[in-house]
Formats: C-alpha cells, structure tokens, sequence
C-alpha cells in the first residue's frame, strides 16, 4: 500500500501458494447460463473482435482457440467465492467493487486495454502472459468494440503460473493473453468518476432537505421584453437556493448510500417464511447473524448504511453494527445488549434476505 497501490504495477510471485480455485470451469460455465449473472463471451479472429452479452447457453468449443468467457460478481453467487474475495478487504470496502473470472482457451483474451480501477489479476489455472506499457497516448482503436489502445507498444511482460498476482493501477496499458487453457481472477475496485457522483449527490441532499417559501415578485414592473429572463429573479432565486448547499453531513450520508448500493443486477432472495420478531431475536442471541454475501454495508461514526438504505444509530449500538459492517457478522455476545430500534432494524434485514443467522 505504501509502494505501489494507485501509483505503478506489481508482480507478486506465489501470492497464494497451492491455490485451489473456489470456482471451477463447469460452474463458470454454469453461471454463465444464468440470466441473473452478468457474463460476456469475446472471441477474435484475423484482427476481428466480436463480443456477445449473456446468458450464454452454449460455449464455444474448447478446442477453439482464441476465445474468453467473462463472468462478473462471481461473489455474488458463490460462498467461497465471496471468502477469496474478503481476502482483499485490506482495502476499504468502499472501494472494493467484485471478483471477475476470465475463462480463456490458447491465445483468449480481450485486447490491449486502460482499466478505470485499481485490479489484481491472480491466476488461477494454467498460465496467462501479461505485458503492459508506459506509453503516454491511450488513444482507443475504431475498430475495436473494445476500446482497445492503439498502437500498443510492451514495456514489460510476465507468464503468470497458478498463484502468482500481478497488481495494476488505473490508467496503465496492459494485455493478457492465455498460454493453453486459463483461467484468471480479477479483483477490481471502483473509483467513480465525480461527474457521476454530481447528480445523486444532489439528488441526495434535496430528499433530505426541506425549503418554505415560494418564489413571488409583488412589485415587479410591466415586462417590456416579455421573453427576457430577470435579473432580479436570477439573485432571488439564487440566494435562496444557495443557503442549502450540501454540508459534509450530506456528502457523507451520500456515500454511504450510494456506495452500499448493490448494482441493479442483484436480486436478494428473503427467506420464504421469515421468522417472527420474538423468534429471530431468540436465535440470533444464541448464535448470531451475519451479512448475506450479497450485502454491501458501510459505516462513520453514528450512522451505517446497508444495500443503500442510511439509518443513524444510537451510542449504545452503532458499536455493535460497526462491527457487524467489518466483519460481516456479529457474534451471539455481541447481541446482547442492543436496543429495541436496533432489533427491529435487523429482524427487517432478515426479512428482506441482507442478513442471516450464524451458524
């Protein structure tokens, strides 16, 4: 962290020693079938790239050479998945994006490319050559649907074996291309662009603002210019618009929300019968909860934020859900002594699927 990240790659030999992948082919494949999991498949041929968006009923044959399955939010659907990925969580969860897994037959990959996010790329099975560039123009190529980098030109490069991890800033040319079959891992983290950040931003502070008033201009005189915008009615409004400016307060509860806000492609599967209050209460003093692998959750100092939803807390349990947030799980010790808001907060929780009891 205090070398390389966000400044320059790193190559890091045996990062995880005997690695046993969590998630194998025919499960990747599986996935790749689901039309709840965000998947690509990019093939090449004489230069010509073409990608296709799943579900992806059928693959390519594995004789083929030269094609890659891409599969998102692996996390998502997978337990053990989810556990790899908690392995990076030495980087503040509001960073930390997904686990993608990149599924590659000889020469399968997608092209020299600029990433927006920092990334580890940990290999997985089989070998993937690496190489990456310090050329200054990204100029993207038009006839790639990829973006690609024109003229890409290797400063370095590596052959990565089975739990090496090669980990790359934003904004660095790089390529990886299959040596036989493949398969890498991709743990990304997110960096929004602020001009995206602008409008929910203030989208934000305006549903938890309230302005009186309305505009009027009692003495205003006879419009000689009827199409002409007001002067007066620019600094009046202006001035009132103006004494609600978002505060740090605001921005802080913004990131918050948004940050812990899943993508718009997962869907929580609630318990089909969910326990009464009493009931929950019980079982969870005596074994605990915990996140659902797809829950996102966040805290500051008074408050926490869990799948987008903001709540501020009281002293005597924002402890306790601080530590639920960082360590996706509270144990049945922890419980005891929250207040009632808390518990009704948690049982509506396991009612929607974010959190279950621990085991």
């Amino acid at each position: 962290m205090r070398d390389y990240w966000h400044r320059k790659p790193c190559l890091i030999r045996a990062a995880f020693p005997q690695f046993d992948p969590p998630v194998d082919r025919a499960r990747l494949f599986e996935m790749a079938r689901d039309p709840q999991v965000e998947s690509r498949l990019i093939s090449s041929s004489n230069q010509q790239w073409t990608v296709k968006a799943g579900p992806l009923p059928r693959m390519p044959s594995k004789a083929q050479s030269r094609w890659t399955l891409l599969v998102q939010g692996v996390d998502l659907h997978d337990d053990a998945a989810r556990d790899l990925l908690s392995r990076f969580r030495f980087v503040a969860d509001a960073r930390l994006d997904d686990l993608m897994i990149s599924y590659a037959t000889d020469g399968g990959g997608v092209g020299p490319h600029v990433d927006s996010y920092d990334v580890f790329l940990l290999q997985a099975a089989g070998q993937r050559r690496w190489r990456v560039s310090n050329q200054k123009n990204l100029r993207g190529s038009d006839a790639s649907p990829l973006r690609h980098v024109a003229g890409f030109r290797a400063s370095e490069e590596w052959v990565l074996e089975p739990g090496d991890m090669l980990y790359l800033p934003p904004g660095i040319p790089h390529e990886g291309v299959a040596v036989g079959e493949c398969v890498t891992y991709s743990i990304g983290f997110r960096a929004p662009e602020y001009q995206q950040l602008l409008e929910p931003w203030l989208t934000d502070s305006a549903e938890h603002r309230w302005m009186r008033g309305r505009y009027a201009d009692a003495r205003v005189a006879v419009a000689a210019r009827p199409a002409a915008l007001s002067p007066a009615m620019v600094r009046d409004v202006h001035a009132r618009l103006a004494q609600h400016r978002p505060g740090r307060a605001d921005t802080e509860r913004f990131l918050l929300r948004h940050l812990s806000e899943p993508k718009a492609t997962v869907i929580f599967d609630p318990p089909a019968r969910p326990l009464s209050a009493t009931k929950f209460r019980s079982l969870a003093l005596s074994r605990g909860i915990k996140l659902d692998r797809k829950t996102r959750m966040l805290h500051s100092r008074t408050a926490v934020s869990i799948n987008g939803e903001w709540t501020a807390s009281s002293p005597n349990a924002i402890a306790a859900l601080r530590k639920l947030a960082d360590r996706r799980e509270l144990a049945a010790t922890s419980t005891k002594r929250l207040p009632e808001s808390t518990w009704k907060l948690l049982h509506g929780w396991h009612a929607a699927g974010w959190i279950t009891l621990g085991s």
